[in-house]
């Protein structure tokens, strides 16, 4: 049997990158896909295709009444909220001396507050039914700093402490809530952001030990573990999925003993 066959999901952020891969896959586990995003995708076919009820909805994140709204209407129409998904996100930052008020703002209210906007809206539902899985999307970026990423840096981190906190408030209500730490995936938002800098882009893979960029297919298949019984006895965690990027640093020392 398919792992979340008749599960409800809400996925945020599901029109492109991690948010659409982690909405197919649910729907091809067997999951009613609820997605939301600020824009309409062409690739939302192929989760209708694997689950016809599913459906995806114009919503702002940052917007806590639509988002409320939007869980009630979905709990009233199939009876239960079983998984919640937060892909919703932005990139931005810059040295804190140089970075502008309004885009700071920007991103917190999009990746933190939008997080938390996200998970209030399902726990009346979770908590009456006394279950559900909350998958949050960090970064490694949440968990160490980079060059410039202060903005961001701090929304993920953010992100990470909020989904602890969650795990610890309502794990006795039968409600599980993880994050998910993406290392550099190739998504839209990756390749907007690294391929104006080519050679920042190369640098960063060759600190990945796998040598390559992360698929978002990747990323989905840590969000269905997470969100599926296998994963009945994990909650309060916080998943790496970075292909070894912060495992530790690489200085050319294998390559010296001929080990690749």
């Amino acid at each position: 049997m398919a792992k979340l066959q008749d599960r409800v999901a809400i996925v945020t952020g599901a029109s492109s990158g991690i948010g659409l891969a982690c909405a197919e896959r649910y729907a091809r586990e067997g999951a009613i896909v609820v997605g939301t995003d600020i824009q309409d995708s062409e690739g939302w076919q192929a989760v209708v295709e694997a689950s016809p009820q599913s459906r995806l909805h114009t919503l702002d994140v940052t917007d806590g009444e639509a988002q409320q709204a939007l869980a009630q209407k979905t709990a009233a129409e199939f009876g239960r909220i079983d998984i919640l998904l937060t892909a919703a996100g932005v990139g931005d930052g810059g040295p804190v001396g140089w970075l502008e008020e309004d885009a700071w703002d920007r991103v917190i209210d999009i990746n933190l507050k939008g997080t938390y906007l996200s998970v209030k809206s399902v726990l009346e539902t979770m908590c009456a039914q006394r279950s559900g899985s909350i998958v949050t999307v960090a970064s490694v970026e949440g968990i160490n700093g980079t060059e410039g990423g202060s903005a961001y840096n701090a929304s993920k981190g953010g992100v990470v402490l909020l989904t602890k906190n969650i795990a610890i408030d309502y794990g006795r209500m039968g409600i599980r809530c993880n994050t998910i730490c993406p290392g550099f995936i190739d998504t839209p938002m990756l390749r907007g952001l690294m391929d104006p800098m080519p050679d920042v882009k190369a640098d960063i893979i060759g600190e990945v030990k796998m040598g390559r960029l992360g698929k978002p297919e990747e990323i989905a298949g840590a969000a269905c573990f997470l969100a599926s019984d296998d994963a009945s006895f994990v909650t309060g965690h916080t998943l790496v999925v970075d292909g070894g990027y912060t495992a530790g640093h690489s200085h050319g020392i294998v390559q010296m003993m001929g080990l690749v």
